[in-house]
């Protein structure tokens, strides 16, 4: 359903998307994941026509985005990262007036409406004003806009950013079953490690460029026997002793714990050696085994170029 081959654009001496080549398949959720600045709003933003790309070529459902803007476009419903509906309308004036805009007949968008609503949950707030909505509320109301035109390719940068836990738990379960039931291609950024894991596919993208892709198992299997955990106290100086060790990577925290990412082929040597580098500095641990790598250990490594 979406193919992008080679994609590139520059603003300027920066290149923030640099041959960037992805797959999206009907009913598959494919998560783009990256740090800050790494090209992800760029690429949606390409795919979707917004932006002119400077090289590659974009096929949605089949068409030649460069050709047949217009008719892909019908194909894509996109959520953006920031909310971008009229406030001051209801919910429900907000769907008609996306709807209409996009050519749909009141015989069309009315019962299309409420099924929506009903869908995304929000059918008893229709007349209630956008602005007054909570922001889990506000980005299902920009989902049910971008589906309002039964899309069968939804762009969805960044959707569920600063809303709670129990929004972003009710917020999947519905994107999960737009691909199941719905068949539909779900393209999605998110900073979450856990939303990322739900993906049937994950690309990291790193300076416009796509590093790695694969199943989230494939991908933790990338640092399989590499990570150890370390709990105990100070966590800061537990840190720092870690640190000082020739084999150990990186260490980052995670929770009340720290993780290590070790050389390939050094674990049970930072095993056995590590204790006795902590004694001596008088730093008590609790724990120190090698655990199963987590998707943020892969997020991070390819982050700082670990992998």
């Amino acid at each position: 359903m979406i193919s992008a081959q080679d994609l590139r654009r520059s603003f300027g001496e920066v290149e923030a998307v640099a041959g960037l080549s992805l797959t999206v398949a009907a009913g598959e959720i494919y998560g783009l994941v990256g740090p800050d600045g790494a090209g992800k709003t760029t690429t949606f933003r390409l795919l979707c026509g917004a932006l002119r790309m400077d090289s590659g070529s974009v096929t949605i459902a089949g068409l030649d985005l460069h050709k047949h803007l217009d008719q892909a476009r019908e194909r894509i419903g996109y959520l953006s990262q920031r909310f971008s509906l009229y406030e001051d309308l209801t919910v429900l004036e907000n769907l008609r007036f996306f709807a209409e805009v996009r050519g749909l007949p009141p015989a069309d968008w009315r019962p299309r409406s409420r099924e929506i609503l009903e869908f995304v949950g929000l059918w008893e707030f229709g007349a209630r004003l956008a602005g007054q909505l909570s922001g889990g509320m506000k980005q299902k109301l920009g989902l049910a806009i971008a589906l309002v035109t039964r899309p069968s390719i939804l762009l969805l940068d960044e959707p569920t950013t600063g809303v709670d836990p129990l929004t972003r738990q009710d917020f999947w379960q519905l994107i999960i079953r737009l691909a199941a039931e719905e068949h539909i291609a779900v393209l999605v950024s998110t900073p979450y490690m856990d939303e990322a894991s739900r993906c049937h596919r994950v690309g990291f993208i790193r300076g416009g460029k796509l590093v790695v892709e694969g199943q989230p198992r494939n991908l933790r299997e990338l640092l399989a026997g590499r990570i150890v955990e370390l709990a105990g106290s100070p966590l800061d100086r537990l840190a720092a002793v870690a640190r000082a060790d020739r084999r150990v990577r990186w260490v980052q925290r995670f929770g009340e714990r720290l993780h290590l990412l070790v050389e390939p082929g050094q674990g049970q040597a930072v095993l056995a050696e590590l204790p006795e580098a902590l004694r001596r500095e008088g730093v008590v641990f609790t724990r120190l085994n090698p655990v199963a790598p987590q998707l943020e250990d892969v997020f991070i490594a390819l982050s700082e170029g670990a992998l």
